[in-house]
């Protein structure tokens, strides 16, 4: 399969002309919107939501990942192989999370470039048409290279990395990393550790493991981010001697 990861949101044309090239390049592989509403022109903190997402990928799908605020700079166009997943994408940091948590890592830059290359547009104009490839087994236009490492990221990021729809705040924390009687403060509230909504009261904010297995705050029946007044980025306090 090829997935979609990006911030381009469905309204308006990016989605559907990205569709376009694949469905002409690679009619016979299927298609995932992974997800559109990644946060935007925040490698740093999409790299967390990336990687939890992995997890449902096999050995030769294709990822096309596309948070790219330096699009049309001199940042390096890559493709890597993790694990026999391929990701197609810009060398920006949207990656990193994802490269150490692999086993198996082949790193290459692309060097094809279409006749017609937008200097805006790359998730069309070159990741798109690379995917087509490799979805089909077609290697060419790759390079072996480096990519660009960030020591300096967190292996989990504390911090609210994205807001769901029902104003659920996925954290870049992994919740197996974190003891279950630790403590959760977020804009100065201390919030109560659940298994699911039910457990806790009504309009209660609670933190848990959701279902990509990131450490979540929600509230049962309604909006934290509304109750709590939470952003992307805001960050999350974990508490304890061994946090």
């Amino acid at each position: 399969m090829i997935l979609l990861f990006t911030d381009f949101g469905i309204a308006g044309p990016y989605v559907g002309q990205m569709h376009l090239v694949l469905r002409r390049l690679a009619p016979e592989v299927p298609i995932v919107d992974l997800q559109h509403d990644a946060p935007a022109f925040r490698p740093d903190l999409a790299s967390y939501l990336l990687a939890s997402h992995l997890a449902l990928c096999e050995p030769g799908d294709v990822v096309v990942a596309v948070v790219d605020p330096g699009v049309g700079s001199a940042r390096t166009p890559l493709a890597l192989r993790l694990d026999g997943t391929w990701l197609v994408g810009p060398d920006n940091g949207l990656f990193e999370i994802a490269l150490r948590r692999a086993q198996k890592v082949e790193s290459y830059r692309i060097i094809w470039r279409p006749q017609r290359l937008s200097a805006t547009f790359h998730g069309r104009d070159l990741f798109a048409p690379i995917a087509a490839r490799l979805a089909r087994g077609d290697c060419a236009g790759l390079e072996p290279a480096p990519v660009t490492r960030y020591p300096d990221w967190s292996d989990d990021r504390r911090a609210i990395v994205y807001l769901d729809p029902y104003g659920n705040a996925m954290t870049g924390v992994r919740a197996s990393t974190v003891p279950p009687d630790a403590p959760v403060r977020v804009k100065g509230v201390m919030l109560v550790r659940a298994r699911t909504f039910a457990d806790v009261p009504a309009g209660s904010c609670f933190a848990f493991e959701n279902s990509s297995g990131l450490l979540e705050i929600a509230a049962n029946g309604a909006s934290a981010a509304t109750l709590l007044g939470l952003r992307v980025g805001d960050p999350v306090e974990i508490l304890g001697p061994d946090c």
